[in-house]
């Protein structure tokens, strides 16, 4: 199993695959962390060598990925949320933030379903 930027890369997956769960590297830019490494896309992570995962490496070290761009992100989350910005609201309200609607769906973000109980008619 290959470990890279603090993750363990499965081994049985393709490369341009297996690069992808690293957080901050999605299919594009695998290729083209491959493409610079001159490797190819379809070759399995068990059969790279020591050389080629070497230049995999340091092309990542020099991109921002896992810790610190988690962070970035959440400093860029609560700078919205500090200055009061209308997205910055939404996050703070746990609502979606790119304007969907939220009369029927939107489960994910609200979270599970509260079910306010009718008032009883009185009877005579």
């Amino acid at each position: 199993m290959a470990r890279i930027a603090g993750i363990d890369i499965p081994k049985n997956k393709r490369g341009e695959i297996g690069l992808t769960y690293i957080f901050g590297i999605g299919r594009s830019s695998a290729q083209k962390i491959l493409l610079k490494a001159d490797i190819d896309f379809n070759i399995k992570v068990q059969d790279w060598n020591d050389d080629q995962l070497g230049k995999i490496r340091n092309i990542i070290s020099e991109m921002k990925v896992e810790g610190s761009l988690r962070s970035e992100v959440q400093l860029s989350i609560k700078r919205l949320m500090d200055i009061g910005s209308y997205r910055g609201i939404r996050h703070r309200v746990g609502l979606p933030v790119r304007g969907q609607t939220t009369k029927n769906n939107a489960r994910t973000r609200k979270g599970k379903k509260k079910t306010v109980a009718n008032k009883k008619i009185a009877t005579k």
